[in-house]
């Protein structure tokens, strides 16, 4: 048995929930590895120098035993994430250390610490296999997964998931993810496949989507509504460009920081009309690596006032960290909020806390998203009133390509990985729907 059988029936229009069950699994598969004797390949490097072509290796793997509660997934697309870029050049910590733990919870979570790290966060494909205790979800059934693996055990997660003591990020913080021809995740984790997108459209949005939702519009974030000004970091970036069109969805008005003409104009073709090119207009919120400039703040301000009929910001969803946190913190109104994550330039955070103490501002930490968060920004996109952002496909083996790609900041919105999918535009299901939404779709592919 191969994979190319499972993708014989994936691509047959006759096979049944019983064909797939009847499918002999392959003893191994292909993903997309880091090492665990290779974690010191770059020490002493800048990390813009730390190079993931050198790091993922393309490797054939053990399928892993299915467990109670969990699916296997033959992976037809994925996509790179931030988390893959920082899998890949071992920062600020190697994964191996979060397998390492995770292996110590239970004779069932051994399976997940290994000499290699099979990485990847996101996934559409077809469910496999599901194991005891698996009721939603049927062999053959066309899933997406959203990446938080809890085990709810402790009653801390059960009004929020993500406060699980156990919750991790799958293909992060556990092993065998997304950037494979087969996934192992939680049942929980699987969704329905927007019925209306390609198998890479649909890979494209899971993670990033999840995280904008959460931490823009739910109430666990910035609860936004109608009429606030929403300052959008990296705006047409894979986590900016959900953001965005969140904003312009739920009534809010976005002002979109961009670092060039085109991504400018990435954001009006999203709809978005206040925008800060932040390069030529010359923002630059640090003197030198230790201080930063209050007037640049104050100047970034004046614009954004500029922008909005003299008001200031009622959120600022916040991602780039370090470079822009003190400025994000000055121009929020009183009482405002700023949502932050990711932290892209740099963990170490500076503010002026004044802005903050004496003007009732907030802040406010947001981590991916909890299992209801993720269903609905799902949902969203599966209705069409949001759209995949996905801008270039790469194949499995040019995955460290994409990595690369994406740590340099060379990309626009989402970059996919075609896994067992042999090519783009494959895996839509309605036709009617996709030719309604075709322009937004494919957005980010014209640029």
């Amino acid at each position: 048995m191969t994979v190319k059988d499972i993708l014989a029936a994936i691509q047959s229009p006759d096979s049944t929930s019983e064909d797939f069950a009847a499918l002999p699994l392959p003893e191994s598969y292909r993903g997309i590895t880091v090492h665990k004797d290779e974690t010191e390949m770059f020490a002493g490097l800048d990390t813009r120098d730390k190079d993931p072509r050198k790091s993922l290796h393309l490797d054939d793997v053990p399928l892993p035993e299915l467990g109670p509660g969990e699916a296997l997934v033959a992976v037809m697309a994925s996509s790179v994430n931030y988390n893959s870029v920082w899998t890949s050049i071992f920062e600020p910590l190697s994964t191996f250390g979060f397998l390492e733990r995770y292996g110590r919870l239970s004779e069932l979570t051994k399976r997940h610490d290994q000499p290699y790290h099979v990485i990847g966060s996101d996934l559409a494909g077809v469910v496999l296999r599901t194991g005891p205790g698996v009721n939603a979800w049927r062999p053959g059934d066309e899933v997406v997964a959203h990446c938080l693996s809890v085990e709810l055990e402790s009653s801390d997660g059960h009004n929020d998931t993500m406060l699980d003591p156990e919750q991790r990020i799958w293909g992060f913080e556990t092993n065998f993810g997304g950037l494979a021809e087969i996934a192992l995740v939680k049942s929980n984790q699987l969704m329905p496949k927007p019925d209306h997108l390609t198998w890479e459209e649909a890979a494209a949005p899971g993670l990033v989507n999840s995280t904008a939702y959460r931490q823009l519009v739910s109430r666990n974030g910035a609860g936004m509504k109608q009429g606030d000004n929403v300052l959008i970091w990296g705006a047409s970036g894979g986590l900016g460009s959900y953001a965005t069109q969140f904003a312009l969805a739920g009534g809010a008005n976005p002002i979109c920081v961009v670092s060039s003409e085109q991504k400018a104009e990435i954001c009006r073709s999203m709809g978005a009309e206040a925008i800060i090119d932040r390069s030529a207009e010359g923002y630059k919120f640090w003197k030198d690596e230790n201080t930063q400039d209050p007037k640049e703040w104050r100047r970034f301000g004046k614009r954004i006032r500029e922008l909005t009929g003299g008001e200031d910001i009622d959120i600022v969803f916040e991602h780039p960290g370090r470079e822009t946190f003190g400025a994000s913190v000055y121009v929020t109104r009183k009482g405002g909020t700023i949502t932050t994550c990711a932290s892209t330039s740099g963990y170490m955070h500076e503010y002026d806390n004044r802005y903050l103490w004496m003007s009732l501002k907030r802040i406010i930490g947001s981590h991916f998203a909890n299992y209801r968060e993720a269903w609905e920004a799902n949902r969203l996109i599966a209705k069409g009133k949001i759209h995949p952002t996905l801008s270039k496909v790469y194949s499995l083996e040019d995955t460290g390509q994409a990595a690369y790609d994406v740590h340099r900041n060379l990309h626009q919105g989402k970059v996919g990985v075609l896994c067992l999918a042999p090519e783009e535009g494959l895996g839509v299901r309605d036709h009617e729907k996709r030719a309604k939404h075709i322009d937004a779709i494919n957005r980010f592919r014209n640029i």
